[in-house]
């Protein structure tokens, strides 16, 4: 999967913004303003790093190691480090969407409410 496929999937998602809030390389996609996908463009081979449930975390480190890492510079106990073209597609859509239902689900009821009116 190339980093062009992430930029699609994620911001086809209802509420999705992208923006580079820490300088001209890393790319951080939201939703309702919260972070859930973010990649250094720089990095070869393309890689991004996703919120995850801890115990999950723990499982996919082990069963996919060295392609899914603790996230570098980033809570390693909530965020991995996926390498794109070591990893099923399908997988790392599964992971964007455990990321953004993460956030989501932390969301005060009233930035729900207002995800869920968007169209």
């Amino acid at each position: 999967m190339h980093i062009e496929d992430v930029r699609n999937y994620c911001m086809a998602k209802k509420g999705v913004t992208e923006e580079f809030p820490f300088d001209e390389v890393t790319l951080v996609f939201k939703v309702m303003g919260k972070m859930f996908v973010l990649s250094g463009l720089e990095h070869i081979p393309a890689a991004i790093n996703l919120k995850c449930d801890p115990e999950r975390s723990a499982e996919l480190r082990e069963q996919y190691d060295g392609s899914i890492t603790g996230a570098f510079h980033m809570n390693k106990l909530h965020w991995n480090t996926l390498v794109l073209q070591d990893l099923p597609p399908q997988l790392i859509i599964e992971l964007i969407d455990h990321s953004y239902d993460l956030v989501v689900s932390k969301m005060t009821k009233k930035l729900r409410a207002e995800l869920e009116n968007l169209e």
